[in-house]
């Protein structure tokens, strides 16, 4: 029980990241927080070394980085840079980041391409009577955090805590 409902806390944490910055152009503070301290709480539990925890906190440390630096040059959002840092907590360092990355840039230009398509059909769209959400043809930035919990949902199965709970490293 406690095993699967611990496995439901990254998809849905993830899920709502989505939903809220599809309908709002916001990412709450307290979904990250949720991540980060669900993977600090169930990661010892599940039975992943301190060292590799350890090497888990650096990942998301040079993510966290790398993304507060886009964010420092108005590139990315803030929301999406610590739903980035708090996702790549539950992967580390190791080919799972690597993969999650790839995941969500591939998603995110596709997502992108979609959203200009949209917005350049935006009077259209209206002329139709098609409710669509104002982040979809208003709005001048691009929800990407749809992109981030689409690429991390992708990537979960193969993540070090993902893998210690079903095979139960109790």
């Amino acid at each position: 029980m406690f095993g699967t409902l611990a496995l439901c806390i990254f998809p849905l944490c993830m899920s709502l990241a989505a939903i809220s910055d599809l309908l709002t152009m916001t990412i709450p503070n307290r979904i990250s927080l949720a991540l980060a301290i669900a993977f600090l709480v169930l990661a010892p539990a599940f039975g992943l070394p301190f060292t590799q925890i350890g090497m888990h906190l650096a990942a998301a440390s040079v993510v966290f980085a790398v993304c507060f630096a886009l964010f420092a040059l108005n590139i990315m959002g803030g929301g999406d840079a610590k739903l980035l840092a708090a996702a790549a907590l539950w992967f580390g360092f190791n080919l799972s980041l690597v993969m999650f990355l790839i995941y969500v840039a591939f998603i995110g230009g596709i997502i992108t391409l979609l959203i200009v398509w949209l917005r350049s059909q935006a009077g259209i769209i209206s002329a139709i009577g098609l409710p669509m959400p104002n982040s979809l043809t208003v709005a001048k930035k691009i929800p990407y955090g749809i992109a981030i919990a689409v690429g991390g949902i992708l990537a979960f199965s193969s993540s070090p805590i993902l893998i210690a709970m079903t095979e139960g490293v109790l």
